[in-house]
């Protein structure tokens, strides 16, 4: 049955930590889901949980969900803040929405640590430093 259904590819769609801003031993961090599609994308939503170990036990996060809406062509949506405790942890986003009436769907995944100023590059249209997954693929 899987097989049956069309490999609707995501491409042009990143999702972003990204770095708002920054005071001497304070640092905001927000995360963005990036457009970059000549297209505008309606019905968008964003689950968001974290998962992995600390000081030696599980942990998981509350699963969020965000509903986004449509959103235009070459724009970007602030998801949620993102606390930096959790930068040590899996952070997975589930991003789902629809083109022309067509569903898209993709998991994007922070690996633990990934968060880290050695990986930061300039967003596209949020003009910030951050951490980005996605993309043309």
């Amino acid at each position: 049955m899987k097989k049956d259904l069309p490999l609707n590819i995501v491409e042009d769609i990143s999702i972003a930590v990204v770095l708002e801003s920054e005071a001497p031993g304070s640092k905001v961090w927000n995360v963005y889901l990036i457009n970059e599609k000549d297209k505008a994308i309606q019905n968008v939503l964003v689950s968001s949980k974290g998962y992995g170990e600390k000081d030696g036990r599980k942990v998981i996060t509350t699963t969020l969900r965000h509903f986004i809406g449509d959103m235009d062509a070459h724009s970007s949506q602030k998801i949620e803040a993102i606390d930096i405790q959790v930068f040590g942890l899996t952070n997975e986003y589930w991003l789902s929405y629809y083109i022309d009436g067509v569903i898209y769907d993709k998991k994007y995944i922070f690996l633990p640590d990934s968060i880290v100023d050695e990986n930061l590059i300039k967003i596209p249209l949020v003009n910030k430093p951050g951490v980005m997954i996605g993309g043309t693929n």
